[in-house]
Formats: C-alpha cells, structure tokens, sequence
C-alpha cells in the first residue's frame, strides 16, 4: 500500500484495517504548535500514489532553482494509495503529526474541514508575505476557494480548464464562425449532421462529459453559483430552471448531435472521434492536449480549436467564466511551517509554473519563462494565466451516490431513456440520502 520514494516515513503509515479501526475523525481544531514536523531535517510530501506528475518538477527544481532549499531541507516523498489519502491525513492530524506538504484526498469536503479546523497553511497571507501571491493564477485561486470551503489552502499542481475543442478545418469549410451564444452552437450542430459529421462526441459510458454540458449550461443560464445552491440547500436539481438545463441537453441527443453508440462509447474512443475529424467537437478538459499534442492525432494539433462555453440567452452567468478543477493539489501544515518549508513554497512558488511547463504541464502557477509550446497548448496557457474567474462541474459538490447516480444515468438522458425531469429527480433523490 505504501511507498517511500526517498526513504520511510518517521512514523509508518497505517494499515487499511487500522484506518477503518479507527472511525471517523472529526477535526474540529488545531492541536498544539510545534508538531508535525516543524524544523524537521527534511522537507516532506506526503502524495497519492497515483500523482506521477508533480514529484519530477519539484525534484528538477530541487536540482537547480531550489538547490539551496534542497540543500538545507532535502525533498523527501512518500506515496499512499488515493483511496486512503483522507483517512490518513485525518489521522495525522489528530496526532498533530502532518507532513509539511501533503496532496488533497479524494473529497473536497475532508480538505475543508482541515482548513477550517486551522491546520492548514493561508496561501493568500503567507505567499503575500513572501512577495509571490502573484505567482498564482488567480483563475485557479477562484477554483480552490469554491471547492474548499472559501479559503486559498490548496496549491494548484495541476490545472485544468474546459471548454470545446473543435476541428478549424471543418469550421472553415463550412463558414462557421466560433459561436458566442448557445443558439449559435446547436445551429452549427445542425450544420455539421447535415454535412455528415457527428456535431458532439461524448463518452456516455463514462457519463460525466455528458453532465459537463449540463453544469456548464447551469452555470449561463442560472448563475455561477447555481450548483453551490443546490449544495446549501437553497436549491433543487427538480426546480424548473434546473430541469430546463437538462432539458436542453437532452435536446442535443434527441436531434442526433450525438454519437449513434453514445451509451457505449468510452473516453478514448471518443477522443479517437475527434481526432480522426469525424466529429467536428469535443467537450473537454485541457488534459486532452496530450492527446491532441501526440501522435494519434490524424487532423494536426494545428487544426485543433478552442473556445469557452457560450452564452445562454437571459442567463445571469459569467460569460468567460471557465468550468475548472484543480486535478492533484496539495497543501501545506500550519503546525509544521517554519522558515526552511517558507522558502521551499517562495522557491516553489516562483519557478513551479515554468519548470512544469518545460516538463509538458500546464498548472496553476505562472509561467513567464519563453518556453516553445504548440499553437494550441499556448492558446490554454495565454487562457489559465488570464482568466480570473471560475466555475466548477456537476458532480463537484455531489456526495458519493449521487455522482455515481449522474454518471450512470447520463447516457439515457440524451438518448431519450430518461426524461430531464427523471433524470434531475434522481440525482437529487441521491443527494437528499446523503
């Protein structure tokens, strides 16, 4: 279950069964100052075995812009498996024996109970006071503060943002213009079935890139905050503007702007639909371009387009809001903070973004170094460092039931198994469960 990637942890991480042993922790307050770590030899990251991603950078920058900060407090990483990360973290924590750095476990929810419990390091004050809050993208901060209970605790090691990818070739070809309204969208997706093309291609087998489209359809028409009122209980999924965002979805499949295999389709075959320009649009993260970007890709990364979701007619979103996640963040111990993991986040803070982006990443933090990137990964990158709003996706403030209630029900939302107001119902009904 556990790696130490440098060498072992002072104390061993817990078995699954001593986990489970151990109930739920409530964290309601930080324990005393002076744990955890604090003036520790070394400068620990505790992260999810599955994050592959952010060990290389932190290591390159350890080898080079961080060489003083490795030299006085070495990097040491350890792994856990993700399915253990919450209960983990929550046990350290009661033993005030938190790592310095350490990654956010699979709920939101349990990383906004650490925050308000004060065991987190403030990002917004600690990065103010070490000259480099601006090294952030405040698009990213926004994403971090919806998910985590309203604060800048989490660092953005990864940032994604969504929208639609499209083929310029069939674009051009056919005189289409990048659509601003949502009538604009579903026109050229009429266009694009009469012209032989699938206008949408979506995995309905794995049922989030259909609720995206929902989600983000939420957001113009209801509101930004639309999904954070369903979470407060200020409002439904069954209330009729909610419904009427479903509806419109259910609209696209009922036109045939789907795939015809959409229930089975899974996400690579859907990108292969993109990719060999049968269909002339993908909804879909920015974790695409390494597909876009590699050798699967028979239309060109050159002839790949991308553009926000458009406008709702009436809506009261913001219009250049981009549905965002954070991916793999992590954060910072309060009790452990001093002044060799203050000038590991400065350091950090100053270079993450260009050495990550010379590795092939697009994150949260600020690149400014000239770095060569193909046309459309600098198209996302102009896009994340200027963006300063966000918005979040369907199931990101869903329990457990509930987002597996949406994901195996989108499919027969768009294909006419289910009506929106069935579908809505259900997923609703979920979250009442709790």
């Amino acid at each position: 279950m556990f790696t130490a990637e440098r060498r072992r942890l002072r104390k061993p991480l817990l078995s699954v069964a001593a986990l489970a042993s151990a109930g739920v922790l409530v964290l309601s307050g930080c324990t005393s100052d002076g744990g955890g770590g604090s003036s520790a030899s070394s400068f620990e990251f505790l992260k999810n075995s599955e994050n592959t991603t952010t060990q290389p950078v932190l290591e390159a920058l350890g080898a080079d812009a961080c060489a003083a900060e490795e030299k006085a407090m070495p990097l040491e990483v350890n792994s856990v498996p993700q399915a253990d990360l919450d209960a983990q973290v929550q046990l350290l924590a009661t033993q005030d024996e938190l790592p310095q750095m350490f990654s956010a476990g699979g709920n939101p929810s349990e990383g906004a109970k650490l925050a308000k419990g004060g065991y987190l390091v403030d990002f917004d004050a600690k990065l103010t006071e070490l000259g480099v809050r601006d090294k952030i993208a405040e698009g990213a901060v926004s994403t971090i503060k919806k998910l985590y209970g309203g604060e800048f605790n989490f660092l953005p090691y990864q940032y994604n943002i969504e929208g639609i990818w499209y083929n310029k070739q069939i674009f051009e070809e056919q005189g289409w213009d990048v659509p601003e309204t949502w009538d604009d969208l579903t026109t050229i997706a009429g266009e694009a079935k009469a012209a032989g093309y699938t206008p949408f291609t979506a995995s309905g087998e794995q049922g989030w890139p259909i609720t995206r489209l929902i989600s983000t359809y939420l957001f113009r028409s209801v509101g930004d905050d639309a999904l954070e009122k369903v979470a407060s209980g200020d409002a439904k999924l069954t209330d009729p503007e909610y419904v009427a965002a479903a509806q419109a979805i259910a609209d696209l499949g009922a036109e045939g702007y789907f795939d015809q295999n959409v229930t089975s389709l899974d996400i690579d075959s859907s990108y292969n639909e993109f990719l060999t320009g049968k269909a002339a649009m993908i909804y879909m993260g920015s974790w695409i371009l390494g597909n876009i970007n590699g050798d699967g890709n028979q239309i060109g990364a050159d002839n790949v387009g991308f553009f926000n979701f458009p406008a709702v007619e009436g809506g009261k979103g913001t219009p250049d809001a981009y549905p965002s996640n954070v991916g793999l963040p992590a954060t910072m111990s309060a009790a452990a903070s001093d002044e060799g993991t203050d000038a590991w986040l400065g350091c950090i803070a100053e270079n993450y973004g260009n050495e990550a982006l010379k590795q092939g990443q697009i994150t949260g933090f600020i690149a400014d170094d000239a770095v060569e990137l193909p046309a459309i990964s600098q198209t996302v990158a102009d896009e994340i460092a200027t963006s300063t709003d966000s918005v979040l996706w369907f199931e990101a403030l869903f329990n457990a039931k509930a987002s597996s209630v949406s994901s195996t029900n989108a499919a027969l939302l768009v294909t006419g198994g289910l009506s929106a107001e069935e579908f809505m119902g259900l997923v609703q009904d979920a979250l009442d469960q709790g």
